[in-house]
């Protein structure tokens, strides 16, 4: 038999018989999305204006599946995208990077399926990938210099691509890297042309998603003519979304934030987030590739007030440019559930604590 067509064919129609099987809950009903609208097209020229949140159940050594109910919170709340950033670790056998866990990418699959279910898109993301991690600790090899790093990670991408062919690009896209490193423009286009080539020789026509460089903060305009779109970062200003954040360094050394803020010379206000973080994009876009944000948000030292003040500003551009985004992220210290805000008045949901306001900001937007 042919696995792969057989697993194609499973995520692609199981989705049908489905979407009766409700578990209600005592104010949110777990079910497919009400709207029979589709999800949009997505090409790498334009991307659309996707809205979400980002997803760790598999995120920096975790490696836990993908609860359905995510997927139908995110939808039901009129949502329409999730970003789910992965350790390539927690499907590979323990001392060999090229042996994969079939039960590992069996929870994977069972996310793409809820995310056809409920109507969301699902960006899969090597967070973690053979050769790099923007986490601790770093990698053995790096996958910028080291020729088998980069094979391994080429295999990686080629096994998703093969398993996941067919599916179409409206339901799933591949972002490749979280997060490269300052790097010369040569190597990054080096780098992605070969993961690129391993996903095409499988399914030359999945969708490709592209971290800007300098820890997505620039645009990487040497991937123009590879066919790939590109994401970048809302995190600006870091000392406002980043305040007292450990890992963060001199975190714990500035000053409370307010918004707008005043960084040196420099007043970060909506004029100063559309010159430094819309217009360089808007070049590349210009240029042929698609554009979305892959991150954003606030961790939760910051004021909660200051933070709907620039989240607001931020979500505002965004729309004007036409670009989607996803926060990160849906639980925890920068979402709206459980994210420990000493500052918020929490509204019980299911046994977690919700954000409305900021929930109901990002609905707007």
């Amino acid at each position: 038999m042919n696995t792969t067509l057989s697993r194609r064919r499973f995520l692609s129609h199981s989705v049908l018989a489905g979407c009766g099987a409700a578990t209600a809950g005592a104010s949110l009903a777990l079910h497919c999305a009400e709207s029979s609208d589709p999800l949009p097209e997505p090409t790498a020229l334009k991307l659309p204006r996707w809205r979400g949140f980002n997803l760790l159940s598999k995120f920096n050594g975790q490696n836990r599946p993908f609860p359905e109910e995510d997927f139908a919170r995110v939808a039901q709340w009129g949502f329409n995208f999730v970003r789910l950033p992965m350790d390539y670790r927690g499907w590979v056998e323990e001392g060999d990077w090229t042996r994969f866990r079939e039960s590992t990418l069996k929870e994977i699959d069972a996310a793409v399926q809820h995310g056809q279910k409920h109507r969301v898109h699902v960006c899969l993301n090597f967070h973690r990938a053979p050769g790099y991690t923007v986490a601790r600790p770093g990698e053995a090899k790096s996958l910028w210099s080291d020729d088998e790093a980069l094979r391994v990670c080429a295999l990686h991408w080629g096994t998703f691509a093969k398993r996941y062919q067919g599916i179409p690009n409206r339901n799933l896209s591949f972002n490749l890297l979280n997060e490269p490193p300052k790097l010369e423009p040569g190597i990054y286009r080096k780098t992605i042309a070969r993961l690129t080539e391993a996903i095409r020789e499988q399914d030359r026509d999945r969708l490709i998603i592209c971290d800007g460089r300098d820890w997505g903060n620039t645009p990487p305009d040497e991937l123009a003519g590879l066919s790939v779109a590109c994401a970048a970062r809302g995190y600006a200003p870091f000392k406002l979304t980043h305040y007292l954040a450990s890992w963060a360094n001199n975190g714990g050394r500035w000053e409370k934030p307010t918004y707008p803020l005043q960084e040196g010379g420099t007043l970060w206000d909506k004029a100063t987030l559309k010159l430094k973080n819309i217009q360089p994009w808007k070049a590349l876009e210009a240029r042929g590739v698609g554009v979305m944000v892959g991150e954003f948000g606030s961790f939760n030292k910051t004021p909660h007030a200051v933070v709907l003040d620039w989240m607001r500003d931020c979500l505002a551009l965004w729309k004007e440019a036409g670009w989607g985004w996803a926060l990160w992220n849906l639980e925890g210290g920068f979402g709206i559930l459980d994210s420990g805000r000493e500052d918020v008045a929490y509204e019980d949901f299911h046994g977690h604590k919700l954000d409305k306001q900021m929930l109901n900001l990002l609905q707007a937007s």
